[in-house]
């Protein structure tokens, strides 16, 4: 019912905006909610939207008489919660909505008459100002004001401040090198020293003023055109990047070595980063563990010798306040490119290293003078060969000024209101050219939303067009059911893998061709759920294909559901067969025969299955194990070689269920969220690296016992530029320590037949210890496996230690994983932390998620670019929103051809266009 409820989300917005005085409309909320009721009741078209208008008028009818503005605040964001599903019906609301289907069922719904108003208090805050930073004045020498007026204006707690950091340095704190000024904090927001930073150009900082503050996005009515012009100008965004004024063919050349190509990648090329020219560091104030944006001069060039014959570029920039050591791991050719008297704009994390402040790997920029004029935030682009940031921002600076004015808006006006969210070409304007950090927040969801909501709406697409196509119904009694899962499983299922068997079989009874998800844990006992539906589809006389990533996965499926199916209490027992990159031609030409005339009934491999030659009989269900290592091509590929089978996906990956419904839209979602009994959980310790030694004691204790272990590292190799341990140096190392046993490496640089012949090795304990990188995280079954050390354990998210941890206690053994871990930041230790006291992987990726973002759950795509940009802006809260949207877009309007979402439809196409992935 959205004019009703639209009406009424621009009355509260006006009612806040004024203050909550009971203003927004003429005689107050009130009297306005009589008239609004019946409306709202006349476009009703469920019990619980009648329900809500119930809820809404009492609370309007109420507003009048509450007089303090807190509650009254209250009430407005609630009712906002309500309307947008934020927050959850209350008990009051859904017995109300109980009550209105019985009386929608025996009569017309009567004159709505005021429930009593929900007595729920818990609504959402309002959206929060960022607190008001305090700018102190410096003393200006070149001021026409007095030294001593000056002086009094400073805040009197200023000369405190100023001692109390000395004192902490002369106890000790780090110093900066060369420091010549009194130690203290960071300066943020403190500008009373700026005038002590001294530059080539002899520039001096002026009075800087307030940046703005924005707490919701304005918007402005939109420019009248034509259906056509602007469908036009929506197609001018394909247009080549030539068509720019100021891009001949050299510098068109440079753009596309960034990947820029059109009008559309050039306004969605977004800054590496923001220099905010109001809050640069003073070298004499800075702290240990913090992110600065420092601007000086530097003084010193040195290549320095590091491990290995590593050469480092090292250098020594000054301020004006101290100087700093700043050191690039194996960037000697940086001697070329900063020379001294260079002026730098460095930004970074600072570490202390022998008791002195220093740079490690900053990004680094040569100073723009004009930028210091600039007196604000100024975005820092992606640059290549030939391409300065100056000449790129003018040139972004010109592209954004046209086009953010041109482009039309494509996502309705009616969701940009429910979701308060920016308009389009405001965005662009603040994504690139943000006149506060609120403007760039604000950019910045609506730009993540515009991502989220345009790839759900294309998958669901997808999902309407594959759905399209019936399927063959598949069924099942409930006697035959239980008696194939008794003979299958000497064991009882549980709830969960009930649940969702119970999920499936609902699915493929029916002429829509099922879509699902099922997400579980390691150990969780999917691939019983999957066995089960195959073995359905058998007895209807339906082939089955399960499609695994390696071959030695597929080799593991082959025996167990082999053996299971030859337990079904039937005549005929099922024959299966294995396909592989490594089957011999002569087997697999008769597996080609046998799935073409339908004697071969389940078959399970790897990418083979999809390959051109391979034709089924009758295909009816097919099964696609570890989902994240195959794209929506694959997918395709596989449900082609049958009429329309039934699908089924799995991921041991857990990711949260609002974000598993976001990138699998299309798919509906079952989780089997609890472990089959006498699972023994792994025992998880954080070490530090000076407990190494006893570390390999515990395993070598391990390894005498019989059992095996896993040593994993972050790299395959030394790499020159990043600080840490590789699989390959540490398997020299390693062969040593552990001379008296069989030591093996694996890592993905080895060809796949290569890879599998050693974890076939390894299963078969023809290797006591396997030296190993990620390539382990998603693996084979090792039930004699019961120890698993990660060194670097910090550069991986919480998602793949945890998928580390699975390769152990797989096998009924008490079992072992510790972290080791090569940081000492706080934020490292804490998410380290959080594994070491929870064996629930879908806590661990809730938490991964709030922690470093959704880039370790959500992944690259085929071609190996991120899935969306700027994934660290992606909250929960805001993929909620887009997917709530979608959702709501798609269920008034499937095919988008309403005139509302014509731009919609047509920016949906573009998308599928540029991303293959998506078609």
């Amino acid at each position: 019912m959205p004019s009703a409820l639209e009406t009424l989300v621009k009355i509260l917005k006006l009612e806040r905006e004024k203050g909550f005085q009971n203003t927004a409309v003429d005689g107050g909320l009130s009297a306005f909610s009589v008239r609004w009721a019946e409306q709202a009741h006349t476009q009703a078209r469920k019990p619980e939207h009648h329900a809500l208008v119930d809820e809404l008028t009492a609370l309007l009818q109420r507003y009048e008489a509450d007089q303090l503005r807190d509650n009254r605040s209250s009430s407005i964001e609630y009712m906002m919660g309500r309307i947008t599903g934020r927050v959850p019906a209350p008990p009051e609301a859904i017995e109300a909505a109980a009550a209105w289907a019985q009386r929608v069922q025996s009569a017309p719904p009567p004159n709505p008459t005021p429930n009593q108003p929900s007595q729920q208090n818990d609504a959402p805050a309002p959206p929060r100002e960022r607190p008001e930073q305090k700018r102190h004045e410096g003393k200006k020498h070149d001021s026409n004001q007095p030294r001593d007026e000056q002086r009094q204006q400073r805040p009197q707690n200023s000369q405190k401040h100023d001692q109390g950091q000395s004192r902490q340095n002369q106890k000790g704190s780090p110093q900066r090198q060369g420091s010549e000024g009194e130690g203290g904090g960071d300066t943020r927001g403190d500008f009373s020293n700026l005038d002590a930073m001294e530059f080539r150009s002899g520039a001096s900082h002026p009075d800087l003023p307030e940046m703005p503050r924005l707490a919701r996005p304005p918007r402005a009515p939109r420019r009248e055109m034509s259906a056509e012009e602007a469908s036009d100008l929506l197609r001018g965004l394909n247009s080549s990047v030539d068509v720019v004024r100021g891009v001949g063919p050299s510098k068109e050349e440079m753009l596309q070595r960034l990947g820029i190509h059109t009008i559309n990648d050039l306004l969605t090329f977004l800054p590496r980063r923001y220099d905010d020219y109001t809050q640069i560091s003073l070298i004499s104030r800075l702290e240990a563990n913090k992110t600065v944006t420092v601007i000086g001069t530097v003084k010193h060039t040195e290549v320095r010798i590091g491990q290995r014959g590593r050469k480092d570029f090292f250098m020594v920039v000054d301020d004006g306040s101290a100087t700093i050591g700043v050191t690039f791991f194996s960037q000697h050719y940086l001697m070329q490119a900063i020379r001294p008297g260079a002026q730098l704009v460095l930004h970074g994390d600072t570490t202390e290293f022998r008791g002195r402040i220093q740079l490690t790997n900053p990004d680094w920029d040569l100073l723009d003078v004009d930028d210091l004029k600039t007196i604000g935030i100024v975005p820092v682009y992606p640059l290549t060969e030939g391409l300065n940031g100056k000449s790129l921002r003018k040139l972004m600076k010109r592209t954004i000024e046209y086009w953010s004015e041109q482009v039309p808006d494509y996502v309705p006006e009616t969701t940009l209101d429910r979701a308060e969210l920016g308009d389009l070409g405001w965005s662009y304007r603040n994504l690139h050219f943000p006149e506060s950090w609120d403007h760039l927040h604000h950019a910045r969801r609506r730009f993540v939303f515009d991502e989220l909501l345009l790839m759900q709406l294309a998958i669901l697409d997808n999902r309407r067009i594959w759905q399209s196509e019936p399927a063959q119904p598949l069924h099942i009694s409930d006697e035959d059911l239980q008696a194939i899962t008794a003979a299958m499983f000497p064991y009882a299922l549980t709830g969960a893998q009930q649940k969702s068997i119970a999920d499936i079989r609902a699915d493929i009874a029916r002429e829509v061709p099922m879509n699902r998800l099922l997400q579980g844990d390691v150990g969780s006992g999917k691939t019983a759920v999957a066995i089960t539906a195959a073995a359905i589809a058998f007895l209807n006389g339906k082939q089955s294909a399960i499609m695994v990533p390696t071959s030695i996965l597929a080799e593991q499926h082959f025996h167990s559901i082999g053996r299971a199916l030859a337990a079904i209490p039937t005549e005929q027992k099922p024959n299966v067969a294995l396909l592989t990159g490594s089957t011999p031609q002569a087997q697999r030409d008769a597996i080609y025969e046998g799935l073409a005339n339908g004697s071969i009934h389940i078959i399970i491999g790897t990418h083979a299955l999809i390959q051109q030659g391979i034709n089924f009989a009758n295909l009816g269900f097919a099964v696609i194990d570890e989902q994240h290592r195959f794209g929506v091509e694959q997918r395709g590929l596989l449900r082609g070689k049958g009429s329309n089978p039934h699908l089924l996906v799995m991921t041991a990956t857990p990711i949260p269920r609002t974000l598993a419904l976001t990138l699998y839209a299309d798919l509906d979602l079952s989780v089997i969220s609890e472990m089959p009994p006498g699972r023994v959980p792994v025992k998880t310790r954080m070490v530090d690296q000076t407990a190494l030694e006893r570390v390999h004691d515990f395993v070598k204790a391990r390894l005498n016992e019989g059992q095996q272990a896993f040593i994993v590292y972050p790299l395959v190799e030394a790499s020159e530029s990043i600080e840490a341990e590789s699989a390959v140096e540490a398997f020299e190392q390693l062969k040593q320590v552990y001379f008296r046993y069989r030591v093996g490496l694996l890592h993905g640089r080895m060809k796949p037949a290569e890879k599998d012949t050693i974890m076939t090795a390894f299963r078969e304990h023809e290797y006591d210890l396997l030296v190993t990188t990620s390539v382990a995280e998603v693996g084979v079954d090792i039930p004699n496996a019961s120890v698993i050390v990660i060194n670097g354990a910090n550069r991986f998210g919480l998602a793949s230690l945890h998928q580390f941890r699975g390769r152990v206690g797989r096998g009924g053994l008490e079992s072992f994983c510790f972290l080791v871990s090569d940081s000492d930041q706080a934020l490292a230790q804490n998410r380290l932390r959080a594994l070491e006291q929870t064996n629930d992987g879908f806590k661990l990726a809730e938490i991964d998620w709030k922690l470093r973002g959704p880039g370790d759950l959500v992944g690259t795509r085929q071609s190996g670019q991120p899935v969306f940009q700027m994934m660290e802006a992606m909250t929960p809260e805001l993929v909620e929103l887009a997917q709530r949207e979608a959702r709501t877009i798609y269920e008034e309007d499937i095919t988008l051809s309403q005139p509302q979402h014509r731009l919609l439809a047509q920016r949906v196409k573009m998308l599928r266009d540029e991303r293959s992935d998506l078609s």
